[in-house]
């Protein structure tokens, strides 16, 4: 994935649109880190940060 594509997905769930970019490469650097510690695949990485990224957004919503 692309980090524009990321960046679009990370807009979608909730990320503020201006940090979105900045977030998408950092999150794309994060999964490859732990693809590599953990032994598993990028797409796996990713979803894995994509959920607690998700979770993350929308107990702030509940919050605010």
């Amino acid at each position: 994935m692309h980090t524009s594509e990321l960046a679009k997905l990370l807009a979608s769930l909730g990320c503020p649109q201006e940090k979105s970019a900045e977030m998408a490469s950092q999150l794309d650097k994060r999964a490859r880190q732990l693809a590599e510690q953990k032994g598993k695949t990028y797409e796996e990485a990713m979803t894995h940060l994509l959920d607690l990224m998700k979770q993350g957004w929308a107990a702030r919503e509940k919050v605010l």
